[in-house]
């Protein structure tokens, strides 16, 4: 091995090792907000199943305000809550890194949704 190429494989693993952590830098941000997606989806599904349930008469309440309460359980805010007889969509949404993540839900009985 010639003097010129001592050390070359030191920088070689560093620039490897730059690679990898940018990678998971990279990584980090974007799991984090497929997760926050999945409870904002879940969020979403379970204000408009609670509501939907009130709007049957299952459960006392009023549609929205049971919605909210579940959205806000679920770390969301309920931003839009329709109620179309029985059936009952809604909007819920937050935040990650300063983005907005929203998912929109619909329930109600089977036999009644459009």
């Amino acid at each position: 091995m010639s003097d010129s190429q001592r050390g070359a494989g030191s920088i070689l693993a560093i620039g490897l090792l730059a690679a990898i952590l940018a990678c998971i830098a990279l990584a980090i941000p974007l799991c984090s907000a497929l997760i926050v997606r999945s409870r904002v989806v879940g969020a979403a599904d379970a204000s408009a199943l609670a509501a939907a349930d009130v709007a049957v008469g299952i459960v006392p309440g009023i549609p929205c305000a049971v919605a909210a309460s579940l959205a806000t359980a679920n770390r969301a805010r309920l931003q839009e809550c329709q109620v179309d007889g029985v059936i009952v969509t809604v909007r819920v949404s937050t935040e990650i890194f300063g983005f907005p993540v929203a998912a929109t839900a619909t329930a109600g009985p089977a036999d009644a949704v459009h």
